[in-house]
């Protein structure tokens, strides 16, 4: 994992390991005990020089001890000099690790600074990447950014609620600051610390309370998301519109399109207006002003395949139409004016038919 440094220290290890066992077994083969025996090889390898154990008086003896200092003593040199190796290993690649991390960042101009890498801000930091948008992720947990840094992600270990951490993230250079910490109240202290140290930045913060709302805007918040009213607001989006997901995923050109109209406010959707609508056999402009500007009909297919782009304002819309709006404000609003059915038009005392 280390590469070739932890691989000579387990090389020298093994070594002295050896000389060390076959020493204490030539000891023991001498007659020793294995107390005496593994005592006098510990001296004899580490030389420190002590009184022998034992005489040594045969010529077994004195070369079992000659080897044993020859080869044990080289193999402690060499043993010592695979630990300095590895732990000098160790230090330079943290050292160059935090350089080049440091580098990374004081790289980043008109950047995104996001505080947080739990759910939302690994699904952000994901996205802002396929826009190649430049951002530095801001976390102290060391799980989540040994998480972020294996996805190449610029990070910065440290505590977003200090103004030291948002200066080391370039906060005076950033454009945008996203805090999506699940603790409104430690978003709350971040957008109060970030808007002081960069008034021009953009500041968008999440928030778990709607109480929290009002709060997270005094403090300086543009934005602030709520992800469980997004979250619903999506769901109900995708029930009232269930071709939207279908058109975006044939045509890219109509992904890009989409992408570049909620950079402005708008977004892009499309419906299948219902048997039973109240706007099946009205006109584009009829629909149209019964949403009151909130939308308006760039295109309209009838089930046959015809395609009618830019249609104009008489013209007839039908059931099983697939209309494509561009849309502002409220899209669940919109689409509850496609699916609400007609109402029924009273004749006398009774109702004989819808409209």
């Amino acid at each position: 994992m280390l590469g070739s440094p932890l691989q000579g220290l387990v090389r020298a290890a093994a070594f002295v390991c050896t000389i060390y066992l076959l020493a204490v077994i030539g000891f023991v083969l001498s007659g020793w005990s294995l107390g005496d025996a593994a005592y006098m090889v510990m001296l004899t390898i580490f030389s420190v020089g002590f009184n022998e154990v034992h005489p040594i008086n045969t010529s077994w003896l004195r070369g079992l001890t000659m080897a044993t200092i020859l080869l044990g003593c080289t193999g402690m040199v060499v043993l010592t000099g695979a630990l300095v190796q590895f732990l000098a290993h160790l230090q330079l690649r943290s050292l160059l690790g935090i350089d080049r991390m440091k580098a990374q960042i004081e790289a980043l101009s008109n950047h995104t600074i996001i505080c947080g890498y739990g759910r939302i801000g690994a699904q952000l930091a994901h996205e802002l990447t396929e826009a190649r948008e430049g951002f530095v992720i801001v976390e102290r947990d060391a799980a989540k950014l040994a998480t972020a840094q294996a996805s190449g992600y610029a990070c910065l270990t440290a505590d977003a609620t200090e103004e030291a951490s948002l200066l080391a993230a370039g906060i005076e250079r950033a454009r945008v600051l996203a805090t999506v910490l699940p603790n409104d109240a430690t978003n709350v202290f971040i957008t109060l610390s970030a808007r002081n140290l960069n008034p021009a930045l953009q500041i968008i913060a999440r928030g778990e309370i709607p109480s929290t709302e009002r709060k997270l805007i005094h403090a300086g918040a543009d934005k602030v998301v709520m992800p469980m009213h997004i979250g619903a607001e999506h769901i109900a989006e995708m029930i009232l519109y269930p071709s939207t997901a279908q058109l975006l995923d044939v045509s890219p050109s109509m992904r890009d399109l989409k992408r570049g109209l909620v950079e402005v406010g708008l977004e892009l959707e499309a419906l299948t207006v219902p048997e039973n609508s109240a706007l099946a056999g009205a006109t584009v402009d009829e629909a149209e002003r019964r949403g009151s500007g909130g939308f308006f009909i760039v295109q309209i297919e009838r089930p046959g395949g015809q395609v009618f782009v830019r249609p104009g304002k008489h013209f007839i819309i039908d059931a099983g139409d697939s209309v494509i709006l561009v849309m502002r404000g409220n899209n669940v609003t919109a689409g509850a004016i496609f699916n609400a059915p007609k109402e029924p038009v009273r004749i006398g005392r009774g109702f004989s038919k819808a409209r």
